[in-house]
């Protein structure tokens, strides 16, 4: 780059905006043109994006002490072994400007305070801060419409459970380390889209209570709860006012079950369709528990289930010690399996269940190991619709 002819084309190109993407692989040089040419710059400056590997990156940011008035969107991404320092002194002290802020592998205390026209943030990678500096950037950044974290987050909750609300949020995801300490501090609002690593505990389940959850106010909207995942389960919440998305930190693949018994910390007295997309053997926590308070339950999907007995077991009034039925608006039941079926518990909770007043309308078996014809006819006997 020519420093001498770039001075002279921002000169003449003034006052229009510009766009700066700096690389480097080590250290900048005294000669470096950036040092030249950032002084006629960066009051211009719209975008600015610095990426590389830094021996130090105050070479840089003692280039940035100047205020910004037009910068939008500013990006400093480095690599997880430098860690560099990022101080408040950048940009006199006011990025007030700014509407997209992304830092990758920085140190920074997030110390500036007036964040107002801010909708979008990154945080990767950056080392860990207290929960009273993130709550205090939190804060001061009102329209944030998009939050973006991917470190371990703070553990230490803030004094007296300090809340901020998140008003105009619509998507955030946090990733890197157990999240619930600090969404417990956070007010979210309907219809915000939340992906978020918790700390979900192993059983007993009834001990631990995720405290944030009564903050999602539109939790007892949702009509659908899906369990999914192999190798990372995750819990998902839908309905016509939004959507969470919740993965649980805490738990392994041979744990997976212990995600039934994580259901019943949410409000699901509302919800009407419940998947369960996951691999595990017999629960510690019974199904029954689980169902229990889904009364307004009318779809149940089971698959790739190693005990999918368990939930016919449940399903089945008289196989309950309280006579309940569970699920009493219970109307569409598929159950999915590897293995062989058990065709006379199906049949004997179906007609359990029609005698109840409880009837099921439809039937679905997905198994390898198809039903004989005599136990198809004994189902349709009391179930309205039988697939095999």
């Amino acid at each position: 780059m020519d420093a001498d002819k770039t001075c002279v084309y921002l000169e003449r190109s003034t006052p229009s905006p510009i766009n700066v993407t700096l690389g480097r692989d080590n250290a900048l040089s005294p000669n470096d043109p950036f040092f030249q040419i950032t002084p006629h710059a960066i009051g211009r400056v719209k975008s600015l994006h610095v990426i590389g590997t830094f021996e130090n990156l105050q070479d840089i940011t003692d280039h940035l002490t100047r205020p910004a008035p037009l910068l939008e969107y500013l990006g400093i991404c480095g690599s997880q072994e430098d860690n560099h320092m990022l101080t408040s002194e950048l940009f006199d002290r006011d990025i007030s400007s700014l509407h997209k802020l992304r830092l990758q592998s920085i140190y920074t205390e997030l110390p500036w305070k007036n964040m107002a026209n801010l909708t979008t943030l990154w945080l990767f990678d950056i080392t860990p801060v207290s929960m009273r500096q993130l709550l205090d950037f939190l804060e001061n950044s009102p329209h944030l419409r998009e939050v973006h974290l991917r470190f371990e987050t703070p553990t230490i909750a803030a004094p007296n459970r300090r809340l901020v609300s998140l008003t105009h949020l619509k998507n955030m995801d946090i990733e890197g380390g157990p999240a619930s300490i600090l969404l417990n501090h956070l007010m979210i609002p309907v219809g915000a889209y939340l992906a978020a690593e918790v700390d979900l505990p192993s059983p007993p389940i009834g001990y631990y209570h995720l405290t944030f959850l009564n903050n999602l106010k539109n939790l007892s909207n949702f009509t659908t709860i899906r369990l999914t995942g192999w190798l990372h389960p995750r819990i998902e919440f839908s309905g016509p006012n939004g959507e969470v998305y919740i993965k649980p930190a805490a738990f392994s693949a041979e744990e997976t079950y212990s995600l039934l018994g994580s259901i019943t910390q949410f409000h699901t007295s509302k919800a009407k369709r419940l998947e369960i997309h996951l691999n595990y053997t017999s629960p510690s926590y019974p199904p029954y528990q689980l169902l229990l308070s889904m009364e307004d339950l009318h779809t149940i999907i089971i698959s790739r289930c190693a005990s999918p007995h368990d939930f016919t077991h449940a399903l089945d009034p008289n196989k309950s010690s309280s006579g309940v039925t569970v699920c009493p608006k219970l109307e569409e039941l598929t159950i999915g399996h590897e293995g062989s079926l058990d065709a006379d518990g199906i049949i004997q909770m179906a007609a359990a269940r029609k005698s109840r007043g409880a009837i099921l309308k439809s039937v679905r078996i997905l198994s390898r190991s198809k039903f004989a014809q005599v136990d198809v006819l004994e189902l349709k006997k009391h179930v309205l619709h039988v697939e095999c």
